[in-house]
């Protein structure tokens, strides 16, 4: 490729650069609106209300930008399937090094990703009353099952627990008086007893409770 030939490819890249596109910049203003509205909607007044992590409602609202915006400017990019599903692939399995995502956790993370997807690649032949629609259907189904039919908000904590003598079957209603005692929980609905070492002389057990004491 000669010297003229270049000149002319790159002049021709600058030409198709476009520096304003007010209708284009408009309908991203306005989508990435309804999006983060939707988003708060859910992590934030759904999620948080209940759960009160502030770790969860910090990534659920970068995350959901992100998709967003990574999705809306690479719209025009054949894949787009393709480009969307390895979105789920890439960020629905995400497990931190620490601890696994929780599976209601996951559930919002999907969430969050799946309706900054919808908000994003939605083409010309969707009207924004059908995005709207779609997004009132999944707030309208969370509201549901987190504020009307799962009124019990079950949490859980593991502990390392010392006292093995507690562990034996016949203890466990004192298990279960010393942990309420010790972690300032009114009522333990039920423990999972993981692993005992003898060498050390502990246990792990995870027990479960509702969540409004974690706001006493």
């Amino acid at each position: 490729m000669n010297t003229s030939n270049i000149l002319a490819h790159k002049s021709t890249i600058i030409e198709s650069i476009t520096l304003v596109d007010f209708p284009g910049f408009l309908e991203l203003v306005i989508r990435f609106s309804l999006n983060l509205a939707v988003i708060l909607l859910l992590v934030k007044w759904l999620y948080f209300s209940t759960t009160k992590r502030k770790d969860y409602l910090f990534t659920y609202i970068l995350i959901s930008s992100i998709v967003f915006l990574l999705c809306f400017i690479l719209e025009n990019v054949i894949l787009q399937l393709g480009f969307a599903l390895g979105l789920f692939a890439i960020f629905g399995i995400i497990r931190y090094r620490t601890d696994a995502i929780p599976i209601k956790e996951m559930t919002y993370l999907f969430l969050t990703i799946g309706i900054s997807v919808i908000n994003a690649l939605t083409g010309n032949g969707t009207s924004i009353l059908e995005v709207l629609f779609t997004n009132i259907v999944i707030i309208a189904l969370t509201y549901g099952l987190e504020k009307r039919w799962l009124l019990k908000h079950e949490s859980s904590k593991n502990i390392i627990y010392e006292k093995l003598e507690f562990v034996k079957p016949e203890n466990h209603n004192d298990l279960i008086a010393d942990l309420q005692n010790r972690t300032g929980i009114s009522k333990i609905d039920r423990i999972e007893l993981k692993e005992i070492d003898f060498m050390k002389g502990i246990c792990h057990i995870k027990i479960f409770y509702e969540i409004k004491d974690l706001n006493k």
